[in-house]
C-alpha cells in the first residue's frame, strides 16, 4: 500500500513539500530533545551523597540562540504556509465552473453545459476546475486525497474551492465530515481526462444551466418584476452579478452567489433602496440544483457570452399592483434581489 496518495494536482506538490518539512523539522527536534535529555541526565546526575550544587550564570548569547533560532523557522513555516493557502483558495481566472451539492448520502454534480452526475466528477486535464459546493441537509467536506483539496459543504451557503488534474485517471472521491450512519458510503470518483475525451464526454450534452435557468426564471414569473427596463417592481438583474448593492438602512452588499440564494430564498432579509419587499419566498419551492441554475442565468444577464436581459413581461401590472398569489405558479422574484 502507498505510504501516501499520487500527486495529480498543480497543487498537490506544494502541499506534500509543506508537509514533509513540517515532518521532519518535528522528527529532528523530538530526536534532538530526546537525545539532549539523556546526555544531560547522565552527565549531571548526582554522585555523592553529599555533593552540593553549583550555581551557574546565565548566558545571553545562548538565550539569544534558542530564542531566535526557534522564532526564525516558525516564521518560514508561517510565509510557507501562507502561500500554500493563497495558491489553493486564489481560483483561477480561466477556471471552469462545475457546480456540487452534497445529500445524505451523495454528491450531485452540475456542469454548465447541462451534464449531471452523481457520485462521478469528469474533467479535463491540464485545465482548473472551481467546484462550488452547498449541501441540502447536514455538513459534509468535499474531498480529493489524490488532488489535495477539501472544501466542507454547508447549509445555506456556498463555499468554493479549485484544482487542476495533471495526468488522466480514477481518483477517490470522499466525503471527509461525519454525516450520519452511511458517512462511510458517501465516495465517488473523480475522472481526469485528456481535453479531447473530455469534450467527446460532453458531444451528448444536455440542456445548459443557463437555458434550464432561464426557463425557471420565466415558469416562476420572474420577469414580470425583474424586466429589463426600470419599470418593474423588482431590480433590473442585468448586469447586477458581482457589483455593489445598496440596501435599506444605508448598507451596502456585494451581489454574490450567497446574496442571489438568500434573496431568492429570504427575500427580507436584504430589502434593496427603493423597492417594496413584496418579494414572497421561494423557500420550499426550487430545489439547491435549480437554485443554482437560477443563479447561473443571473450570473450571465447582461454579459457579452451570456443571456440577455428578461425580456418584459406580455402584459405587466403597474408598480402599485399587489403580486400574483403563491399557488401553481410560484410569484415572480421582486424586489431584493
Amino acid at each position: 500500500m502507498p505510504l501516501i496518495p499520487e500527486q495529480a494536482s498543480t497543487i498537490a506538490p506544494h502541499v506534500d513539500a509543506l508537509f514533509w518539512f513540517l515532518t521532519a523539522l518535528s522528527a529532528f527536534f523530538s530526536v534532538l530533545i530526546a537525545v539532549v535529555l539523556l546526555v544531560f541526565a547522565i552527565k549531571y546526575r548526582r554522585r555523592a551523597g553529599n555533593e552540593r550544587a553549583e550555581q551557574v550564570e546565565g548566558a545571553l548569547a545562548l538565550e539569544i540562540i534558542w530564542t531566535g533560532i526557534p522564532f526564525v523557522i516558525a516564521m518560514g513555516v508561517f510565509v510557507w504556509s501562507a502561500m500554500v493557502y493563497v495558491r489553493i483558495y486564489r481560483v483561477p481566472d480561466n477556471a471552469m465552473q462545475v457546480y456540487v451539492v452534497g445529500k445524505q448520502w451523495m454528491w450531485k454534480v452540475q456542469h454548465l453545459e447541462g451534464q449531471r452526475e452523481i457520485n462521478e466528477l469528469h474533467v479535463p486535464v491540464g485545465r482548473p476546475v472551481k467546484l462550488t459546493i452547498t449541501s441540502e441537509d447536514v455538513i459534509h467536506s468535499f474531498y480529493i486525497p489524490a488532488f489535495r483539496i477539501k472544501q466542507d459543504a454547508i447549509p445555506g451557503r456556498y463555499t468554493t474551492t479549485w484544482f487542476e488534474a495533471t495526468k488522466p485517471g480514477t481518483y477517490h472521491l470522499f466525503c471527509a465530515e461525519y454525516c450520519g450512519t452511511q458517512h462511510a458510503g458517501m465516495i465517488g470518483s473523480v475522472i481526469a481526462m485528456e481535453p479531447a475525451d473530455y469534450e467527446a464526454w460532453l458531444g451528448g450534452r444536455k440542456k445548459g444551466m443557463v437555458a434550464s435557468g432561464e426557463t425557471l426564471f420565466q415558469q416562476l414569473g420572474c420577469a414580470s418584476c425583474h424586466r429589463a427596463d426600470t419599470g418593474g417592481r423588482g431590480p433590473v438583474l442585468a448586469g447586477l452579478f458581482g457589483k455593489p448593492v445598496k440596501l435599506e438602512g444605508g448598507t451596502t452588499v456585494v451581489a454574490d452567489e450567497s446574496y442571489l440564494r438568500e434573496s431568492i430564498l429570504n427575500p427580507q432579509a436584504k430589502l434593496v433602496v427603493g423597492y417594496q419587499g413584496i418579494m414572497p419566498t421561494f423557500q420550499g419551492l426550487v430545489s439547491e440544483d435549480q437554485l443554482l441554475q437560477l443563479i447561473t442565468y443571473i450570473k450571465k444577464l447582461g454579459q457579452p457570452d451570456g443571456g440577455d436581459a428578461p425580456a418584459p413581461a406580455e402584459a405587466p401590472k403597474p408598480p402599485a399592483a399587489a403580486p400574483p398569489p403563491a399557488a401553481e405558479h410560484a410569484p415572480a422574484a421582486e424586489g431584493t434581489t
